[in-house]
């Protein structure tokens, strides 16, 4: 098994946390995110790890990872960057790991135990956290609903009610060349500009409607946690 981190965005809502380095070399409780995702990846058996860079890419260097570079990070979006991973996507399961999470091993051992062809990991016990975040949980929250084959049936839209949310997306699934090949079918018919913009959710939810490939939902009810602001991190503190 591999694994892939997603690191070439800036984080911009960081603002001057973000100024000198890329948002996974923000520190929290003594280390970065970035170890701490190592941490947890190589604690659930995986040694090949590759990196996605962009923003301050030689900030990432020197650290026993596989690089890809997106020399578009600027003007694309999450997907556009794993693109760049191709290669190991098509060969093999890969977990993908957002680099603005942190979360334990046994997030990525649920991934790499499932069977299915494209699997994501998420919260059951999301709105705890998301009201220390946020106050009103669904400023930030986006729709999670199951199917009861514990598939998902919908990801990424604006909810109305804390009813439509049964659980938190981290940012944390798992690729297999067949699932990955469906992403690439999808976005093979999108326009160069659409596919630029694609976020991860977005192209989640289009596999969902496509119906040829059934995404797993796996429950992991240990500590994790996104970090988008500087106040996050002061939320994690703790």
């Amino acid at each position: 098994m591999k694994a892939i981190i997603l690191a070439a965005g800036r984080g911009s809502r960081m603002k001057t946390l973000t100024d000198e380095r890329p948002k996974c070399l923000a520190e929290l409780r003594g280390r970065s995110l970035l170890d701490w995702q190592l941490a947890a990846l190589r604690g659930a058996g995986i040694a090949d790890i590759a990196i996605v860079t962009g923003y301050r890419r030689e900030m990432l260097a020197g650290r026993g990872l596989v690089e890809f570079h997106n020399p578009r990070w600027a003007e694309t979006n999450m997907v556009s960057s794993l693109a760049c991973a191709g290669d190991w996507l098509a060969c093999g399961p890969c977990v993908v790991s957002y680099s603005d999470i942190f979360y334990e091993s046994a997030a990525p051992a649920a991934l790499m135990d499932s069977q299915a062809a494209l699997a994501v990991t998420y919260d059951p016990n999301w709105l705890a956290l998301w009201e220390k975040r946020f106050g009103d949980p669904l400023l930030d929250a986006e729709t999670f609903r199951l199917n009861p084959d514990h598939t998902l049936a919908e990801i990424g839209n604006k909810p109305g009610n804390v009813a439509q949310v049964e659980g938190q997306y981290m940012g944390l699934l798992r690729f297999t060349p067949a699932g990955w090949a469906e992403v690439g079918r999808i976005r093979a018919g999108l326009d160069a500009a659409l596919c630029d913009r694609m976020h991860m959710t977005g192209t989640l939810q289009r596999v969902i409607e496509a119906g040829r490939v059934p995404v797993a939902a796996i429950p992991y009810d240990g500590p994790w946690g996104e970090v988008d602001s500087a106040e996050d991190l002061a939320a994690y503190q703790d």
